[in-house]
């Protein structure tokens, strides 16, 4: 589960300004009770556009915009095959590690990169066994680069069907371009927009870091720093990762130790959020008067709880108020009753 997200974020992350990512990752489990057996997810620029399982069996989209690009039931084929091509593949790979029971896992990452500006093709396809790196495609040669000494019968094995290494090229390079650049163009008012986040510097106590906190914007293609009287901090900075917001924007934070900096210097520190696609950078001023601590944050607390209490207890009070009139009045009331993409693998 923790090698699953962990290649979901790592996908999601890292594209330039002006390139477009199209992403798929499967996942083949045994020995894992509250997880499918198969899951298979796609990723455009960052956003989730399908999802299927092997509990459901049934491909999902993730984003309107998808809608009526390409047939659904066709992609569900194609992830049943995947599924059971990766059960057959786990039966196979647990023996070549000497293991017969357990928790394992099986997992291929695979997609292209394209860029808008330059035409620039990169493709990849990364399979592994338990976190570990198993085998890798190799676009330039058309072979199979064996990451562990139990690869090297299935590198063999793929390499001699030339077939199939050069249908695999295609795809990388070619097809899958084209559902990128089909995907970016119908998602192009969600995936090409730009929201600004709002940044506030936070502070556990007065001898924690300061955080630098930005969040709700989009893309996630952002760089966050601290800059000492213009030059970039990398001492005493600890940069944070972005995380996703339920409502599809992004959050991140950098850390700035103060520790062994004087009260009549602070004025020199600036934390900067820049964000792909804009020019301006937001700047925001290091000063202890706009500093969020727990202690200016408590008194607010309290009286939310109290203002939240006194409205309940309003509310309660007018709602009972109404009720006796009603009951007086009239006696109670019943109650009613992409295109089929051709990236099936042989088996291990």
């Amino acid at each position: 589960m923790k090698t699953f997200i962990f290649l979901v974020l790592l996908g999601i992350h890292g594209a330039a300004a002006v390139s477009h990512t199209l992403q798929y990752f499967y996942t083949g489990s045994t020995g894992l009770e509250r997880f499918p057996e198969f899951v298979a997810v796609g990723i455009v620029d960052g956003e989730q556009i399908d999802y299927y399982d092997s509990v459901s069996e049934k491909n999902v989209l993730k984003q309107t915009w998808m809608e009526g690009v390409r047939d659904e039931n066709s992609i569900t084929d194609i992830r049943r095959g995947h599924q059971q091509t990766f059960k057959t593949d786990l039966g196979t790979l647990m023996p070549r590690f000497n293991q017969t029971t357990g928790v394992h896992m099986i997992q291929m990452m695979y997609g292209c990169e394209w860029d808008d500006e330059t035409g620039e093709v990169k493709g990849y396809n990364q399979d592994s066994f338990d976190g570990e790196d198993f085998v890798a495609f190799d676009l330039k040669t058309q072979t199979w680069i064996a990451a562990t000494p139990q690869a090297v019968i299935t590198k063999n094995k793929w390499d001699s069907d030339r077939a199939y290494c050069a249908r695999k090229k295609q795809y990388l390079t070619e097809i899958c371009p084209e559902w990128l650049k089909k995907y970016v163009n119908y998602g192009r008012s969600s995936l090409m927009r730009t929201d600004l986040p709002s940044v506030s510097l936070l502070q556990k106590s007065p001898s924690s870091p300061v955080s630098c906190h930005a969040t709700g914007f989009y893309p996630d293609r952002a760089l966050m720093l601290w800059r000492k009287d213009g030059e970039d901090l990398h001492e005493d900075v600890d940069q944070g990762e972005t995380l996703p917001n339920h409502d599809g924007s992004f959050q991140m934070s950098v850390d700035l130790d103060l520790s062994s900096v004087k009260p009549e210097d602070w004025g020199r520190y600036k934390c900067v959020f820049q964000l792909s696609g804009v020019n301006e950078e937001i700047i925001t001023k290091l000063d202890k008067a706009v500093i969020r601590t727990n202690e200016t944050s408590t008194p607010l607390i309290a009286i939310i709880i109290a203002a939240v209490v006194i409205l309940v207890a309003i509310i309660s009070g007018v709602g009972f108020f109404i009720y006796r009139k009603k009951s007086a009045k009239r006696p109670p009331s019943p109650v009613n009753n992409p295109e089929v993409m051709e990236e099936l693998n042989p088996k291990a």
